[in-house]
């Protein structure tokens, strides 16, 4: 696939969106001793990074940066599920992040007041579309710097092996079948159908906010709006439908979801013990030792009609904000830093094929993640992408709280638990929406 085909490819996924996580632990390192004594610099970088799966590629280019151009660039990385508080904890500090994210309007409306206004800035120059900016008003207060994609990544060789397909695959009630045929004859395959669902922070937001993502995005479709105060519910019994599908058919029973990590849901999938593991294109480092040849994606299917013609999550929840209180120096450093990232040859080659982004901006290359080309193929084939709408959930608080209630559900599969999830997912959206007025 030549660029200019995969950058509008990508660009109408994208616009298809409205607006990974992944699993690791606090880092951080400066390269401000690099090259600093050769070249005068002005100003100086601080970037809280979101994404721990990245933090290596991060520090390295931080460094080179540093190394050409004398400028001291500190990169902290916060660990999964953790940013928000620790975003809260640097910008505290006299020595605040000059460059941070947030994930769509609701980050947005935490952090304001300590955006800088990116309007005319060299890097908003770059972007492909202005669909990527994150505006408050007329002020560009943050830019998308990757585009991502989400859904079931499985492995071919096994699903084979079980006698199918990803052709067999087309909604919600075929995927079933399969997957309920997988279990009955998983002694004699040697494999489950999925990877356990675990429940810990660091992996739980597959399926408290990604997972959750679908009955949110249907339900915006029938109603023609892309945010709301008050969620009705409309798919959470489809919703019940894809979650009992994952906990009954998996590699470890319901019951010890809460001690399940990411990295147990990893082993699992990496050492063929599933077929199925519901995860997006960032995670591709963490199963490329499986081979290209055996990795795709399917869309996350609930049920609902029409879904035939669905393709997978596609979106972005990662805006670079510049922050606002920073001295001018340092505002300048960071825009310079953000704009030779997406611009040089060095930082274009580590965000596209060291970190394996899709990123919006002119320079993007052609991806060697399997999985965002094997997702490009669901836009090619005229799939409707499933936007992101979970940039809406009211708050962290709301998300956890529906995660508590999936785990103590897993545990014990009753209408009553299921209605306590229903109640976290609607009443608790109504109080937070309410709470963040």
């Amino acid at each position: 696939m030549k660029k200019k085909k995969v950058l509008s490819v990508l660009l109408v996924a994208a616009m298809s969106a409205s607006l990974l996580a992944g699993c690791g632990s606090s880092s951080s390192s400066s390269s401000s001793d690099e090259g600093s004594e050769s070249k005068e610099a002005k100003g100086s970088v601080y970037y809280l990074n979101f994404k721990p799966e990245a933090d290596e590629q991060w520090q390295n280019l931080a460094k080179a940066y540093t190394e050409e151009t004398g400028v001291p660039v500190t990169v902290l990385t916060a660990a999964s599920g953790e940013y928000e508080k620790t975003l809260k904890s640097e910008m505290a500090k006299t020595e605040a992040p000059t460059l941070f994210q947030v994930n769509g309007p609701v980050g947005l409306a935490s952090w304001k007041d300590y955006c800088y206004d990116l309007t005319g800035s060299d890097i908003a120059g770059e972007l492909t579309d202005d669909s990527f900016a994150l505006k408050d008003g007329d002020a560009m207060s943050g830019i998308a710097y990757v585009i991502e994609n989400y859904g079931i990544i499985y492995n071919k060789a096994l699903l084979e092996k079980a006698g199918y397909s990803a052709d067999d695959i087309t909604n919600f009630d075929s995927f079933k079948k399969v997957v309920e045929d997988i279990t009955k004859r998983k002694d004699e395959l040697g494999f489950s159908a999925f990877t356990s669902a675990g429940m810990d922070g660091s992996s739980d937001w597959r399926f408290k906010t990604h997972l959750a993502n679908l009955p949110i995005y249907y339900e915006y479709k029938d109603e023609g709006i892309d945010s709301t105060d008050a969620i009705k519910g409309t798919y959470l019994d489809n919703y019940r439908a894809i979650w009992d599908l994952y906990i009954n058919n998996a590699t470890c029973d319901p019951a010890l979801l809460s001690t399940k990590t990411g990295d147990d849901a990893v082993a699992d999938f990496v050492t063929e013990e599933a077929v199925f593991y519901q995860n997006g294109t960032w995670a591709y480092n963490d199963v490329a030792d499986l081979g290209d040849e055996n990795l795709g994606i399917l869309p996350i299917y609930i049920g609902v009609e029409g879904e035939e013609n669905q393709g997978v999550c596609t979106g972005t929840e990662n805006y670079w904000c510049v922050n606002a209180k920073a001295s001018e120096e340092d505002i300048q450093a960071t825009l310079d830093f953000m704009n030779w990232c997406v611009t040089s040859d060095t930082g274009v080659e580590a965000m596209c094929k060291d970190m394996g982004f899709v990123i919006p901006f002119k320079s993007n290359l052609e991806s060697d993640n399997v999985l965002v080309n094997e997702a490009n193929k669901y836009v090619e084939e005229g799939k409707t992408p499933v936007t992101w709408t979970f940039s809406t959930m009211p708050s962290e608080e709301w998300k956890n709280g529906v995660g508590s209630a999936l785990t103590a559900y897993a545990a014990d599969q009753t209408d009553a638990n299921w209605d306590a999830v229903v109640k976290a997912f609607v009443d608790g959206w109504a109080t937070e929406a309410a709470a963040a007025k």
